[in-house]
């Protein structure tokens, strides 16, 4: 799966003038779940008071996890989206993905959600072929 890459974003690659607006708005228009979950989960994390808001629900389709593995396995989709919603974001399987607040990869909840223990303790039967 790809982005949907418009000749003008292209033509500002070429100049190396891509921005962070237009690059992010290339990602929601292409990749709508990946982008939809993580805005949920920031407005979620932003009206709470936890250390971190995580997804626990598969998604609804391949495609849509096709979507959400290429957002987060992509340094410039995954980089992109933490400038954008101001966030840090942790990835353990096929749907779990945690926001973090800004910079978080100082913090003990950080710490371990992306740690062997926190990984091996995440993994269920289900999750094998996710």
């Amino acid at each position: 799966m790809s982005l949907t890459v418009s000749p003008q974003l292209i033509d500002d690659a070429r100049c190396d003038a891509v921005s962070d607006e237009s690059f992010v708005e290339c990602v929601r228009t292409s990749l709508p779940y990946a982008y939809e979950l993580i805005a949920r989960l920031t407005a979620e994390f932003r009206g709470g008071d936890q250390p971190f808001t995580d997804n626990q629900v598969p998604p609804p389709d391949e495609a849509a996890r096709g979507q959400l593995l290429r957002a987060l396995s992509s340094n410039a989709i995954r980089g992109a989206f933490e400038r954008h919603f101001d966030i840090t974001l942790a990835f353990q399987n096929c749907h779990r993905v945690a926001v973090f607040g800004a910079h978080a990869e100082a913090t003990a909840e950080y710490a371990e959600f992306v740690s062997l223990r926190g990984q091996v303790l995440n993994q269920r039967p289900e999750f094998v072929n996710c």
